[in-house]
């Protein structure tokens, strides 16, 4: 019995050993990929980055882990044309993460996640002199205001997705005006559409929905690639 007691004492210890390196190897890669989409990104700030699963040192030896979550705030996208688009937060869930040979780039069965853009974020993609807030009088509709010619306009536009990367405002309708081709020029102000790089192999826009303090839009995409 006395030798039962310590055999167990020592697979305690041991196993307690085991979980000890198995989170001090999980948060030192965890740290090294929030670093490396830091950097990979031009981010301002480091990103959040969570491995799901135990024991992660059988999963790295397997080189495919259960679910990464990623956590994003402030990341600049380029919209075109020499816009950027700023999403407030972004966050992302990955699953059956399966890791190259020489770990440089990893591939997902399944990923989802949802990102959130600001009013302010989105009136400073419009261009200048333009305000885009939300509209309480239609489901996913903003509001934008601003100036054509000296005179003050404001049009209610509806948001959707395009092609399963850009967000697209349209406005219904276009405030009277007398003046030739004013609907191409209020229009010009008023109707946008922003794509939004960046987005890994395989994942897409899904849908989006506005808020009081912004739009928030779904993401989502099967065989996801990541690149190293």
């Amino acid at each position: 019995m006395r030798a039962l007691r310590i055999t167990l004492i020592v697979v305690v210890i041991l196993g307690g050993l085991f979980v000890a390196a198995d989170r001090i190897a999980v948060y030192m890669a965890e740290s090294k990929a929030a670093d490396k989409i830091k950097s990979s990104q031009s981010l301002t700030t480091t990103p959040n980055v969570s491995i799901k699963g135990f024991p992660f040192l059988t999963q790295v030896v397997g080189k495919e882990l259960d679910e990464v979550d990623v956590n994003v705030d402030g990341l600049t996208t380029d919209a075109g044309d020499g816009r950027s688009v700023r999403v407030t937060e972004l966050d992302a869930q990955l699953h059956n993460v399966r890791i190259s040979g020489n770990f440089s780039s990893a591939s997902a069965d399944r990923a989802t996640g949802s990102a959130h853009i600001s009013y302010a974020d989105l009136s400073q993609a419009a261009g200048p002199g333009i305000t885009v807030a939300h509209d309480p009088s239609g489901t996913n509709k903003v509001k934008i205001t601003g100036s054509l010619l000296g005179l003050s306009l404001t049009a209610h536009s509806q948001v959707t997705i395009v092609n399963g990367n850009t967000i697209r405002l349209h406005a219904e309708s276009i405030p009277g005006g007398s003046i030739p081709q004013w609907e191409d020029k209020v229009r010009e102000k008023t109707d946008m559409e922003r794509k939004i790089e960046g987005l890994p192999t395989g994942m897409r826009l899904e849908k989006v929905e506005t808020s009081k303090d912004g739009i928030d839009v779904s993401v989502a995409g099967n065989n996801v690639q990541l690149t190293g």
